[in-house]
Parts: C-alpha cells; structure tokens; sequence
C-alpha cells in the first residue's frame, strides 16, 4: 500500500506562490516516475510535472516557467514549487506515484487524496 498525503494548498492572489509537499516511501521516489497532477471543476484531470527517477523532469506546457517540481531523497519527499499563480491554476492538485502512459493516458498507479489551490484575480 503506497500512501501519498498531499500539503501546502490553499487559497492566494494571483501572482502569488504556493509550495505543495508530499511524502513518499523512499523506496517509491528513487524507483519510479512521480508527479503532480490537477483537475478543475469540470474539466478532466491533467499532469501538471513529473520527475524521473533520473532527476528528469517534464512540465505541462500551461504551468513551464512558473512550476518546478523537486524531490528531496534525504527527507523523502516530494514538492511542487508554483509561482506567478493564476486564476486558471485554481484546482484540486493530485500527488501521484508510478506515473506513464497507461491506456493511452498519462496517469499513475498510486494517489493522494489531493489538496485545493485556489487562486483569486
């Protein structure tokens, strides 16, 4: 059983930053892709980034720029960096391990129960 507890959500003004944290077995960090992924009302869920096993990182092309996602081993755990925030940001975030393409979709195996960003113009 892979838990994944998701902090940092909450409410800012636009252009403001927000820090998502989420713990993550060590063994699942160092082995997998982890990630971050949203969904707004309404709309379908979507990666935001993820980070390889190799260090790599990839980015939705909306958030490039503003977000950076690291994963800190020693401590186990997983961040979202998200800066110069804006009102289309607002969304539940999703931390997610073992993600990839998975019936054509870009997914993951294991979830947390997410946490809400909610950004104001």
């Amino acid at each position: 059983q892979v838990q994944l507890v998701e902090s940092g959500g909450g409410s800012v003004q636009s252009g403001g930053s927000l820090t998502l944290s989420c713990p993550v077995a060590g063994i699942i960090l160092n082995m997998n892709c982890v990630g971050w992924f949203r969904q707004a009302p309404g709309k379908e869920r979507e990666g935001v980034a993820a980070i390889d096993s190799d260090g790599s990182t990839s980015y939705a092309d909306s958030v490039k720029g503003r977000f950076t996602i690291s994963k800190d081993n020693a401590k186990n755990t997983l961040y979202l960096q998200m800066n110069s925030l804006k009102p289309e940001d607002t969304a539940m975030y999703y931390c997610a391990a073992a993600c990839g393409w998975y019936g054509g979709s870009w997914s993951a195996n294991y979830w947390g129960q997410g946490t809400q960003v909610t950004v104001s113009s």
